[in-house]
Order: structure tokens, then sequence, then C-alpha cells
């Protein structure tokens, strides 16, 4: 039985181990184990039960996370994307004088059921695999050192070590005087010392000193390890079809979850699976399978009573940790099914609150910003001496952590990219496909 799940998952072929792919998947789900609090906040604005929102996060995320490592056999989690939950809460259902489509949370899972059946429909005739072999290699390789920038500077923020800008300053420092700070800072340089020595599982060591230290200063509580998990009860089934295609809005917000979650999914998947040694020639293998899950598990979250789901660039902590197979994403599938358990023991992962209204995690922060690291590595695949390659590059790599966004990025490289071929007299070097991608993007960027 071992012989068969090491031959399906390709371990030695990957030249990984079985405790690399168990620190690796422990590790991923370490640093995204945050949205299993956070989601229930997010969604609890438009009106939605925060404890049904966590089981359905943590069973819409776990079975997406199991059938992409099972099918796709890569080391990629999936759960309820950030952002898009935002985008779910504060657009689809905000209301219309303030910006937002005016949506009930019922009719805003149905259009994300929507949108998950499209999702589904271009996994299965290979639409968005093909997408990514549109994307020209220096793209490829700045979107994977964009993705770990913009996780570092997540990481530094949620740290507070970087902190609110100044008059005539971006970014700012923050105040090391605060406990949290300190916190995040003395994990930092514990899990930094330790990867240098190359320490199995030096992440996860560095993130029980960040906990551990967390609890000695108070920051966070010990409030158990087990608790029976919410009831599904207010949010199951409870999409309202009718309510969203009498919407007039119901087009335009199914639209926007489908471009929005589309790049930020190809992106990912290319990101983490170029700083893996995973992909080749910027194919990444059986992309399908983990687009299908990621379609799946947008359908059955909106069931259960979740926002989109996607794949997470936390995915890369794993990678960092040493994971190369599914193997790692079936470990953090089963621990995303006991986080609706766990949930009173992840509040030592969870956020610190400050006085000024900015939440701290001081806990996952070293571990973001030691992946960000990590990812870098793809900068030097990137010809700078030639212009027409590095600036678009420039934009993806520098597009992701300015606006926190992987598909900003990415439209950004590929406008610049067709811009400087098509003005430069290099037309002929850009394919149909990247222009009309250039295209969209540009008709993204107005309509924003």
């Amino acid at each position: 039985m071992i012989r068969r799940l090491e031959d399906w998952f390709e371990l030695a072929a990957r030249g990984s181990t079985w405790r690399r792919e168990l620190l690796g998947g422990a590790t991923t789900w370490l640093t995204l184990a945050y949205i299993v609090l956070v989601n229930p906040l997010v969604l609890g604005a438009a009106g939605m039960d925060a404890g049904a929102v966590l089981t359905a996060s943590c069973l819409g995320a776990g079975f997406a996370t199991a059938a992409a490592g099972i099918f796709s056999r890569l080391p990629v989690a999936l759960a309820p994307g950030m952002g898009l939950n935002f985008f779910f809460a504060f657009t689809l259902c905000g209301a219309v004088s303030a910006g937002g489509l005016g949506l009930t949370w019922q009719q805003a899972l149905a259009a994300t059921f929507v949108a998950g059946v499209i999702f589904l429909a271009t996994a299965l005739f290979r639409l968005r695999s093909r997408l990514m072999e549109f994307v020209p290699a220096p793209l490829r390789h700045g979107i994977a050192a964009g993705i770990g920038l913009m996780i570092a500077v997540i990481g530094l923020r949620w740290g507070g070590i970087l902190g609110g800008a100044g008059p005539g300053v971006y970014i700012g420092v923050g105040d090391f005087t605060a406990r949290p700070v300190q916190v995040a800072v003395v994990g930092l340089l514990v899990t930094a010392v330790l990867w240098v020595r190359r320490v199995p599982g030096a992440l996860l060591i560095g993130a029980g000193v960040s906990g551990s230290l967390a609890l000695a200063f108070g920051l966070t509580a010990f409030e158990g390890i087990l608790a029976a998990p919410p009831s599904l009860a207010p949010t199951f089934l409870a999409l309202d079809f009718a309510g969203l295609f009498s919407a007039p809005t119901w087009i335009g917000a199914v639209l926007v979850l489908l471009i929005v979650d589309m790049f930020d999914t190809v992106g990912t998947l290319l990101g983490v699976s170029s700083c893996g040694g995973l992909a080749k020639d910027g194919k990444v293998p059986r992309a399908e399978a983990a687009l299908a899950s990621d379609a799946g598990g947008t359908i059955l979250g909106s069931v259960l009573g979740t926002s989109t789901v996607t794949t997470y660039i936390e995915s890369a902590a794993g990678i960092a940790a040493g994971a190369r197979t599914g193997i790692a994403s079936v470990v953090v599938a089963l621990l995303l099914f006991a986080s609706s358990l766990l949930h009173p023991l992840l509040s030592v992962v969870g956020g610190v609150p400050q006085p000024d209204g900015v939440v701290l995690y001081p806990v996952a922060a070293p571990i973001l910003i030691l992946v960000g690291v990590f990812m870098m590595g793809s900068l030097r695949r990137i010809r700078w001496e030639r212009p027409i390659e590095a600036i678009p590059a420039f934009c993806v790599v520098v597009g992701m952590p300015l606006t926190t966004s992987i598909t900003n990025g990415i439209g950004a490289g590929f406008i610049a990219w067709s811009l400087l071929h098509l003005l430069s007299g290099r037309a002929r070097k850009v394919s149909l496909g990247v222009v009309a991608l250039s295209a969209v993007f540009v008709v993204v960027f107005l309509l924003h």
C-alpha cells in the first residue's frame, strides 16, 4: 500500500520523502490557518452566520485541497480566497449607494456557484491550462518573484515590522516597542537561523517559538484544543438563484468573480510550481486537475456557505519546507477538516488587534517573510539586460505587492509586454493570444 502511494505521488521521482511532505503540509496549513478565523468575520459583515461560515470554509477548503493533492499530485492548498471574500461581502453585497452591487448574501452565494460551474467547464476543456501557455517566460519568472515579494510584504505588515505611512512616506517602519512586533522579530530571527542551519522543520519550529512568546506576553489566549464545529444550517443550501437572475447586476458579478479568480489561480499555480521546480517550460503537470479542484471547491463552498475557493499562495510555504508532491496537500486537507474542531486552538495563531484598528499576526508573519525570500530566486532567470523583457517583468514583480493583487500584477505585465513589442517594431513576436489577454486586462482596469 505504501509503495503504491509513493508511486502514485511520484515521491522518489521528485526527490522527496514522507517526512518532508508531512512537514511541508503542516507548514502550509499553519500559514493559511488564519483564514478559518478571518473568513467568518469578513462574510459576517454581509449578514452571514459566522459559525456556519467557519465550518463551511473548513469543509470546502479541505475537499478542494484533497482533490488537488490526489489528482494533480501537486503540493498546493486551496481555501476561500482573501480579497475574494472582501469582494463578496463589500462589493457583491455592498449597498449600491456605496458602490456595491446590492445583492443579498444568498444571491452572492448563487453568483459564486455559477462562477464555479463556469470555472469547471474551462478546466474540463483545458481553457485555463492553455491560458498558462500564453504567458511569456520573463513574465512567468516575474510572477513567481512577484508573489514572493507580495507574501513577504504581507508578512512584514502582519508582523508590524512595516507600519503605516507618514507625510511623504509610502511605507513606514513599525513600532518596535510593541509586543507583537517584538514577537515577530524574535520569531523571524530564530526561524532564519534554523533555516540557514538547514534544521528540518525550521519554519514550524520558528512558529512554535513565536506562538509560545505570544502566549507568554498575553497577546493571545489559550482557549482549549477541541470544540464541536458550529452548525452549517444557517447557510447550507441558502443559494438564491431566482433573486440573482432578477438582479440587473448579476452578469457583472459573475464576470468579475471569473476574471479575478482565473488569473489569481493561474498566477499562483505558475508561481509556486516554478519556485518548487515542478513547472517544465512554463507548463504545470496535471494543471487541469488542480484547476478542476479549484472549481469544485468553489461549487461545494457556495452550497455549504462560503465564498470563492482558490489556490493559495501560502502553498509556497510548504514547498519551501520541502514539499514536492500531493501528499503535502492531503496533509493540509486533513488539518483543514480538523480545523473545524480545533478552532479554539487556532486562536493562538489568530490576530492581535492594535489600538489603530490594524490586526497583526506575529506567529505566521516570520514564515511568510522567509517564504518570500525563497520565491525571489526566480529573478535570476530574467534577462535584465534586455529592456523589452525586463520592463514587463518588473511591472509584474512590483505590481503584485503594491496593489496586493496577483491579477493586477499579471495584467500590468501583459499590457507592458504587448505595448513594448507592438510599438518597437516587434509585433511578429507577440501572439494574438497575448494581445487579446492584454486587451481584456485594459478593459478590466478601466472598469475597476
